[in-house]
């Protein structure tokens, strides 16, 4: 079992078949796209593919979807599929009554895999666990999941998107309230937004639009060490753009859709740009600045604070493998930060492997 956007880093390897299982795979955790269910059957046509869905609040599962090459592909992604034994899914509207096929309502999940609450958070329980008014069984719940979903004639549930401003990305949960809420605690925030930005659906990014108190300029770099002290890793923007405004509806709210896609430039750093020295330097900034999308990468620049991420990670090694021939493992990435740090590694390893050569095979070398 794997998350969607997992599976995509490790299939763009050289040779992506031994990737994946002979038999049974199982995708959950976010959206999946036909795309990628299509590459698995290409690539390993005996193995059978589920879509899964089910929030931690249910057991996790509660509806799958098994995919066939013959499937009409009615949906814009792979549907959810249909409830599994024991779960009762409802597609209610406010007034916690049925939608009909094809009409969007949010997703109430009922049976024995709805777990009891959250500890010490009656409130919260309240709000998310109610009485099944569907349900025979005396005492039965379900819970809101605060997700939006659609029923098609062939009974397959298909996701939407969420009725608030939880997402998810990477396999996480992400409240972007909470991003927002710790942002503006930074003494020089006016108003910040928090959005995750799908202009390249292959890799979808976190980016927090901040309007400062004054006019001076705002350090990306400050930003996130100020919020690794109070989030996550998973909830930390890879990108920080400032605004002079918020751009608002007509009743006032923060207008998500209008909010600008980022310049793919170079963010402030706290480091000035120091430009590759070396040519193994040149190669392993070129990978970078083409992974990004950024137009140039300092050889002190930290590949986290430019945005990158242990998705994009996953595809520098496999470049780095392609162009230098040597296999460095992921958790080099996550030591190794800079350009210059990871170029030391390249030329460490490469030294290795010609001092563990022969003489005709070094010879041969040094002719290519």
């Amino acid at each position: 079992k794997i998350v969607p956007s997992h599976l995509k880093a490790l299939l763009q390897t050289p040779q992506p078949e031994p990737m994946l299982p002979r038999q049974r795979l199982v995708l959950g955790g976010e959206i999946c796209p036909w795309s990628l269910m299509e590459q698995i059957q290409h690539l390993a046509p005996n193995c059978h593919s589920f879509n899964h869905y089910g929030p931690t609040e249910t057991t996790v599962g509660a509806l799958t979807y098994t995919f066939s090459t013959l499937a009409q592909q009615t949906a814009a992604t792979v549907p959810i599929g249909q409830a599994l034994a024991n779960s009762q899914i409802y597609l209610l509207d406010a007034d916690l009554q049925p939608v009909p096929i094809g009409i969007p309502g949010e997703v109430y999940i009922g049976g024995d895999g709805v777990t009891r609450g959250y500890l010490k958070r009656p409130g919260l329980t309240a709000a998310r666990f109610m009485p099944d008014p569907f349900s025979h069984q005396p005492g039965g719940r379900m819970y809101r999941t605060g997700d939006l979903a659609r029923r098609h004639p062939d009974g397959n549930v298909e996701f939407l998107r969420r009725v608030d401003l939880q997402v998810k990305l990477h396999g996480f949960r992400i409240e972007l309230g909470e991003i927002e809420a710790q942002l503006a605690q930074h003494p020089n925030v006016e108003a910040v937004s928090a959005i995750v930005r799908t202009d390249d659906p292959d890799n979808p990014v976190l980016v927090a639009y901040v309007v400062p108190k004054t006019e001076n300029t705002l350090d990306s770099g400050e930003f996130r060490l100020f919020l690794r002290q109070r989030l996550p890793h998973y909830m930390i923007p890879s990108l920080f753009v400032t605004l002079s405004a918020l751009p608002l509806t007509p009743n006032g709210k923060v207008d998500r859709q209008a909010l600008p896609a980022p310049e793919r430039i170079r963010p402030d750093l706290a480091k000035e740009y120091v430009a590759p020295r070396t040519p193994t330097e040149e190669a392993i900034a070129a990978i970078w600045t083409d992974v990004l999308g950024l137009e140039t990468v300092g050889v002190n620049d930290n590949f986290f604070d430019l945005g990158g991420h242990s998705l994009l990670a996953t595809q520098v090694l496999s470049r780095l493998r392609d162009v230098f021939q040597v296999e460095l493992p992921l958790r080099q990435l996550f030591e190794a930060h800079t350009v210059a740090e990871i170029a030391d590694v390249v030329e460490t390893a490469l030294l290795a492997e010609i001092e563990a050569m022969t003489d005709e095979e070094a010879q041969a070398l040094m002719h290519e």
